[in-house]
């Protein structure tokens, strides 16, 4: 039993061409999730999930393990991170391992740090969460967002129009870095978001959105900054 670390990374990355192992100031990004879930001590096992060779000749240059490669299936546009998570989990049953919880961690999120991998896991344990992943919050209430309608702009939500700031709830939007779960959770469920999720709140300068070359340059920005204060 005990955790799993699952790092998905395929080849086919459209937007950013070889995005996963792209070099980010220096290392491939890849790198960076490997190294924060190693150091943490949490896991018995860190795995890559990767249809693609050279991703994996890195993924295991860095310290990660690829004990068999993703599926065709599993390696289209259309797969889930579920579906990879799914996946992975059976094909290590078969060989005999089983796993009390998991932690899909993304290869593109080289802000993840072991320290907030340990507080994730905390607080699953803890409080008993079926799953815990990052939030950040949004810096604008959401509950102003406004909408194009017929060439005029409107609100969505017209009965916020004269309500305080301070009086709205915060909102907040998924992180995209990692998820950590309960396993028989995940696969009962068969997704990560319950009515028994936690969340663990961190700031817009702890992670970045990363889907084109403007947001690759923002990131290694948003990091060397991150690391100077």
């Amino acid at each position: 039993m005990g955790n799993i670390c699952i790092i998905p990374a395929r080849g086919g990355s459209k937007r950013i061409p070889r995005k996963n192992i792209k070099e980010f100031l220096g290392k491939p990004i890849v790198a960076y999730s490997i190294k924060a879930a190693i150091e943490s001590k949490l896991f018995d096992e860190v795995m890559v999930s990767t249809d693609d060779l050279e991703i994996a000749n890195i993924a295991e240059k860095y310290g990660a393990k690829v004990p068999f490669m993703r599926s065709e299936k599993n390696s289209d546009d259309f797969a889930t991170t579920y579906d990879v998570i799914e996946e992975v989990i059976q094909n290590y049953k078969t060989h005999g391992k089983e796993f009390d919880n998991l932690c899909c961690l993304y290869s593109c999120a080289p802000f993840i740090t072991s320290k907030l991998l340990l507080k994730a896991y905390y607080q699953l344990i803890e409080k008993n969460f079926d799953s815990v992943f990052p939030i950040i919050a949004y810096s604008f209430p959401i509950q102003r967002a406004l909408k194009k309608n017929q060439g005029k702009i409107v609100m969505i939500q017209q009965d916020n129009l004269n309500v305080r700031s301070q009086d709205l709830d915060d909102s907040f939007h998924d992180a995209g870095q990692f998820y950590f779960c309960n396993t028989i959770q995940l696969l009962v469920n068969k997704k990560v978001l319950t009515y028994n999720t936690g969340g663990l709140e961190i700031s817009e300068l702890e992670a970045q959105d990363i889907d084109t070359e403007t947001d690759w340059k923002l990131a290694e920005l948003k990091y060397s900054l991150r690391n100077e204060l």
